[in-house]
């Protein structure tokens, strides 16, 4: 078989077990993955910083005895610091911004005996559920190149699910590994906080609602990778439980007959899709045919107070990231350096008095409190990861006179008037529209997935969420197990791909 045709053949433990057989070599993984690289990315947008002198050199020299020894892979052009090469955070006020070491995560993906090509697309900031930045540019969906592959982790999901690499790192604030998971029909697990080291050296981003791993198309890539990352690092402020037997194993044991809650209710929002109940349904008839108890439930969230408590959280942890960036370059940031929309939560934030940060605070404590006594009772909650199909890019951006006024409001630095007008508030709620239940596990810090298991008539993915408790991976790669030998998903593949 060629190498053109085992690359789409194996996920990352295949190719990792084709180089220890001595079939392949590290450099001919590279040079296939460079190959598909620059024959898919002018179509798709997805990898903004390639590397491949680097990886060649890599795969020639002495690597780590990992688990993924010889697997190209790529790095979310956010919190991942990789000395020498830069980390733009799809901002223009980083452009040229170089970190001179690894950060913990990375160093510990390194471990792996993976050969990092370059980095992926993100959102400035990765604030948004889209990847479309002014930087760089929108990243396109291979599944239908005029629709969104989500965000933040926007430009690993489409490089995967192209084909490009069998798995990409990742970042969840608010679903950013779990959203575009959804959109490229994807397997992506957002592990539990503290379970993986997160953020940049300086440590945790957004007052630890962010969580890193990797996106990946088979389970097992992901349970292994998580193996290999987790673990308490020095300083963090969270530790879970490390887990009773490694996640690659879990995945092999049969999960018991799990009681499952479900729900086509927008937990954030107000809409549904019709085909996002559509897989919802079939996906509940699937688990019963697994032999689990399945029960429409939904947690009481109190949808606006739990919102707007989100976003300001959001905001404070753009302008804490702004002035640390300001300290990292010796320059001062005005709202030339950044799109509108960030330098406008910067500028509410900043008129923002340290109560209302901790009344946001105590809304967040008071609606995991509420996720907790839900996971008392059941497993895991099921819901269709989105409230739609990927929609057309650019179509979740602020239009018209909203944006128009955003604009100019924020170059005039008015944060009182972008306030008052709640203009934020209301492209808040149609954020959470969008992803009306993938917060709420950044909220809570329990582990979720979104799993491949839907394909609409238009032959676009729609993820379904499933949300455990705290420290539930293990509960969570059971399942996902089980799910993927009775609905398998790694042989599909997107029109743009190769």
């Amino acid at each position: 078989m060629s190498i053109e045709s085992l690359y789409s053949e194996k996920d990352g433990l295949g190719l990792a077990e084709m180089v220890r057989q001595g079939e392949v070599t590290p450099l001919e993984l590279v040079e296939e993955a460079i190959r598909r690289i620059e024959t898919l990315n002018p179509q798709l947008n997805a990898v903004i910083h390639t590397m491949y002198d680097q990886a060649r050199a890599a795969a020639q020299s002495g690597l780590p005895e990992g688990p993924f020894k010889g697997v190209p892979f790529l790095l979310k052009d956010l919190l991942a610091e990789l000395a020498g090469e830069p980390l733009r955070s799809g901002s223009r006020f980083l452009n040229d911004f170089v970190p001179d070491q690894d950060s913990e995560l990375v160093r510990r993906f390194k471990s792996t005996g993976v050969i990092v090509v370059g980095k992926t697309n993100t959102p400035e900031f990765g604030i948004l559920p889209y990847t479309e930045p002014e930087l760089f540019g929108p990243t396109n969906n291979p599944w239908d190149v005029e629709r969104t592959v989500g965000g933040s982790s926007g430009g690993s999901g489409a490089a995967i699910a192209a084909g490009m690499v069998p798995l990409a790192s990742g970042g969840d604030g608010g679903g950013s590994i779990r959203i575009p998971s959804s959109c490229c029909g994807l397997f992506g697990l957002k592990p539990t906080r503290g379970r993986n080291p997160s953020g940049m050296i300086a440590g945790a981003y957004w007052f630890d609602v962010v969580v890193e791993h990797a996106l990946t198309r088979s389970v097992r890539d992901s349970a292994a990778m998580l193996d290999a990352t987790h673990g308490y690092h020095t300083g963090a402020p969270h530790s879970p439980p490390p887990p009773a037997r490694p996640y690659l194993e879990e995945i092999e044991r049969d999960p018991g007959k799990l009681r499952i809650a479900f729900t086509p209710k927008p937990l954030l929002g107000k809409n549904m899709h019709p085909d996002c109940i559509a897989g919802l349904d079939a996906t509940v008839k699937l688990l019963e045919e697994q032999g689990h108890t399945l029960i429409e439930d939904t947690p009481v969230i109190d949808r606006l107070p739990v919102s707007m408590a989100m976003m300001t959280i959001v905001a404070n942890g753009v302008a804490t990231e702004v002035k640390a960036a300001e300290k990292l370059l010796g320059v001062k940031a005005t709202h030339k350096d950044f799109e509108a929309s960030t330098w406008a939560l910067v500028l509410i934030a900043r008129r923002m008095n340290a109560s209302r940060f901790i009344q946001a605070l105590r809304t967040l404590q008071e609606s995991s409190r509420t996720l907790g006594a839900f996971f008392e009772e059941y497993d895991l909650l099921l819901t269709p990861t989105l409230s739609t199909p990927p929609p057309i890019t650019g179509s979740l951006q602020i239009q018209g006179f909203q944006r128009t006024m955003v604009e100019i409001l924020t170059k005039l630095n008015a944060g009182w008037v972008l306030e008052a007008a709640k203009l934020i508030d209301t492209a808040a709620e149609d954020v959470f529209e969008f992803v009306p239940s993938t917060p709420l596990h950044n909220i809570s810090g329990g582990a979720a997935m979104s799993v491949p298991l839907y394909w609409n008539q238009d032959g676009l993915p729609i993820g379904m969420h499933f949300m455990g408790g705290y420290a539930d991976e293990s509960k969570l790669f059971q399942l996902a197990g089980q799910l993927e030998r009775a609905q398998p998903w790694f042989h599909q593949r997107p029109p743009v791909s190769l």
